[in-house]
């Protein structure tokens, strides 16, 4: 009988054996100056694309209209170094609305990253992701 049942055991390994799903990035927005139009927040784990994001096919983006508070939950994320650019698109038109080469729209970055002479760098904005879940503030900043 014992023998017979031998063949259940990988079986029951297998089925007990299972992916955990990896933690989520919430992304909490504060300081914008007003309901209109979109948030547009992109989350990627690669330099070359950032703060664009739209070089990068593995990237989490996510719109939502524009109101405060505001969170964005990213689930499932992959583990490693990510970084977070927002923009307040105003106008819902899909890209940063700029004056003179300065931008008319809101915009933030993970780790509040300084803006000097055009967006940070991903080193400046990265983030680990592990085992837990994890919370970035960003707070909006508007030029004009």
């Amino acid at each position: 009988m014992i023998a017979s049942l031998a063949f259940l055991a990988p079986l029951a390994v297998a089925a007990t054996t299972s992916v955990l799903p990896g933690p989520s990035v919430n992304i909490d927005i504060t300081g914008l100056r007003n309901a209109k139009g979109l948030v547009r927040v992109c989350m990627t784990r690669d330099a070359k694309a950032f703060p664009d994001c739209r070089k990068d096919p593995d990237s989490r983006r996510m719109s939502l209209p524009a109101a405060e508070p505001l969170r964005f939950t990213f689930t499932d994320v992959t583990r490693g170094e990510w970084a977070i650019s927002v923009l307040h698109d105003e106008n819902s038109n899909g890209k940063a609305d700029r004056t003179l080469m300065i931008p008319r729209e809101g915009f933030g970055f993970s780790r509040d990253a300084p803006v000097k002479f055009g967006p940070p760098k991903f080193s400046a904005a990265e983030f680990p992701v592990g085992d837990k879940d994890v919370t970035q503030a960003i707070r909006i900043r508007y030029m004009l």
